[in-house]
């Protein structure tokens, strides 16, 4: 995760250029790209690095400073940021309104995973007469060979080898607007999810979920609806 100087988590929403950067997942590091600038490969364990307070939303826990990688952040965004590891000993619970006792998550805004199903994006795509990057709502599974919006009635369902909760409707802020290819904002796509997406006055597309028990997921694993 970025923090600011002082410990707050920085994202899309505040700067834009963050939505150029592109990950690339290996077995032990990963490798992060922008326009214009070399890439940078961290560990996906750090060793060592200070341990300080950060915060997401209202909740506080604590990170490891991730130096090799601050000068890097700072110089693409333009103003002094530091990248965070979340340490084994440091847990965040899940909102306990939707997550049982023993629910945790990293430093995700609020749920471990989101679920979107590309049949969702393709009736989004429709509405709008356009098509939109999968990317742009930043979803950890996708789905395939479901109706739009499908997802909206589970409740249970297995991905490969694990059982996961899908406990509620996700509330879009205005990162799917932001272009990835520039980090401009515009007013696609909620100008159209709002026509036919829209409850108690919030944008609802994808849903968050929470998995029973921490194992791997792989591409092509199958989903099941329990």
């Amino acid at each position: 995760m970025l923090v600011d100087e002082c410990g707050e988590f920085i994202t899309q929403r505040r700067e834009g250029v963050l939505a150029q950067t592109r990950l690339e997942l290996g077995e032990r590091h990963f490798r992060v790209t922008a326009p214009g600038r070399e890439a940078l490969e961290v560990p996906l364990v750090p060793a060592g690095g200070e341990r300080i307070r950060v915060r997401v939303w209202n909740d506080e826990s604590e990170g490891l400073l991730v130096p090799a990688a601050a000068d890097w952040f700072s110089a693409l965004v333009g103003r002094p940021l530091r990248l965070v590891y979340m340490p084994s000993d440091v847990s965040r619970r899940v909102d306990p309104t939707y997550g049982a006792e023993g629910d945790i998550v990293s430093f995700a805004d609020g749920f471990p995973l989101l679920l979107v199903s590309e049949g969702s994006l393709e009736e989004l795509a429709h509405r709008a007469g356009r098509a939109f990057e999968m990317q742009r709502f930043r979803p950890n599974v996708v789905v395939s060979g479901t109706e739009a919006h499908a997802e909206d009635s589970w409740r249970r369902i297995r991905v490969g080898a694990v059982e996961m909760r899908v406990v509620k409707p996700c509330s879009r802020c205005a990162i799917p607007t932001r272009d990835p290819d520039t980090g401009a904002l515009g007013k696609e796509p909620l100008t159209t999810l709002a026509t036919y997406r829209k409850r108690d006055g919030k944008v609802m597309f994808g849903m968050n979920v929470i998995p029973d028990f921490e194992a791997e997921l792989r591409v092509g694993d199958p989903v099941e609806v329990l």
